[in-house]
């Protein structure tokens, strides 16, 4: 079987079981961008602001919610809107990782009642495996097919410990749950970390540090072009500083869909035996 990162997105959206995933690769063929923005934001105001003014350009929102200083009905309300408006999906890196029965608390409940607005989160399996049972209740039982998990297989910070045998359970783990499990959080493919190194899911992948000209900073951050990441497996990419902390976002974020979705027609098209796609800038 040929890698599921060969195949093109239309192809993978409209053959693929999760309604989630379809509608992801087809906001992505449609706007032609794989960028997901990593909005870390301290206030509404500032949150909102960015989400508008790039929203266009993104395939996917994700915001660390928690850090918002001001959260409240409003946050929550105007990204509704703007994800509508613009056409994304809303991600809550809020790393979920405790016992299964906290977890549905920290997912469905509480001030920032999550599983009401963000379409996709992300949990890692240190807790063990019930922490990704309880999040499939709490999905399949509210009934929303608008919902998904991602699991944090793998980390781009210096000496993490999301490697090898964690990487590989986050696997196994992710193949019993496919109703709710739509992909990783990782730096490649993980196609080779099934049994047979022939997956029969196809899992998307998210790629944090992203950043078209810089390749770490003080505390750690490593980072990834997009070339690199798409050359390695990875579907869609997550920028965040790069882009909102250019002195022009929006020029920015431009550059990085551009170069994003570059590289994703690149590795299709050689796979088929076309023609490159786009010059190779990164």
């Amino acid at each position: 079987m040929a890698s599921r990162s060969t195949v093109s997105f239309a192809q993978r959206g409209a053959e693929h079981p999760n309604p989630l995933v379809g509608r992801l690769f087809e906001i992505a063929e449609k706007k032609k961008t794989n960028v997901v923005l990593s909005a870390d934001l301290t206030t509404t105001k500032e949150l909102l602001t960015i989400a508008d003014s790039l929203g266009p350009h993104i395939a996917v929102l994700k915001t660390h919610i928690d850090i918002v200083s001001d959260f409240g009905p409003e946050t929550v309300q105007g990204l509704i809107e703007l994800a509508k408006r613009h056409d994304f999906l809303l991600f809550e890196d809020r790393k979920f990782v405790d016992i299964g029965n906290t977890v549905q608390k920290q997912y469905k409940g509480g001030v920032l009642r999550i599983h009401e607005w963000a379409h996709i989160i992300n949990a890692s399996i240190l807790a063990g495996e019930g922490i990704i049972q309880a999040l499939d209740q709490t999905v399949r039982d509210g009934g929303l097919e608008d919902r998904g998990i991602l699991i944090l297989a793998e980390m781009t910070s210096k000496g993490s410990l999301a490697v090898g045998e964690y990487t590989r359970l986050s696997v196994e783990i992710a193949r019993k749950y496919p109703k709710s499990v739509i992909g990783f959080v990782s730096t490649t493919e993980l196609s080779n970390h099934s049994p047979s190194n022939t997956p029969t899911e196809d899992f998307v992948v998210f790629t944090t540090g992203v950043n078209i000209s810089s390749k770490g900073d003080a505390l750690g951050q490593q980072y990834q072009t997009p070339t690199t990441a798409m050359a390695g497996g990875s579907d869609f990419l997550i920028a965040g500083r790069g882009i909102y902390g250019a002195s022009d976002p929006v020029d920015a974020v431009k550059q990085y869909q551009t170069a994003g979705w570059d590289a994703y027609e690149r590795r299709v098209a050689s796979h088929n035996g076309d023609k490159q796609v786009g010059p190779d800038i990164n």
